[in-house]
């Protein structure tokens, strides 16, 4: 998995997803949950990933349809500097049944960005 890794918020998956298998040949990887409709589907495109999480109640204002998920080694160090450098937390951290604690914040202008870690093995 990449260190950062674009994420595409939408309210039609299938569309998406259709998108860039046909036009970027990207192969699905990863789904949440594995069965039924997916909240969550990573696409690999050559080397790199991408998420699509689907959102129903995105609205026609100016909500956020792209967020940054970033890897680190600590997510509660790093959620613990986010606000001193301009940033806010909106949420977590949680640990999420496909193996990675998550959590959320916004960057200084609003952008939303998930901080992820593998959850330590017991």
């Amino acid at each position: 998995m990449s260190t950062i890794q674009p994420v595409i918020i939408t309210a039609d998956h299938d569309v998406l997803l259709g998108f860039y298998t046909k036009l970027f040949g990207a192969e699905e990887i990863f789904r949440v949950p594995e069965e039924g409709p997916a909240f969550y589907v990573g696409l690999r495109i050559g080397d790199t990933d991408l998420g699509l999480v689907a959102r129903t109640d995105l609205g026609t204002g100016a909500a956020p349809r792209i967020l940054l998920s970033i890897g680190v080694d600590d997510v509660e160090e790093t959620l613990g500097r986010v606000t001193a450098l301009g940033g806010s937390v909106s949420g977590g951290p949680n640990d999420m049944p496909w193996g990675q604690r998550v959590a959320h914040i916004q960057d200084p202008d609003g952008n939303p960005v998930n901080l992820t870690q593998p959850i330590p093995g017991d």
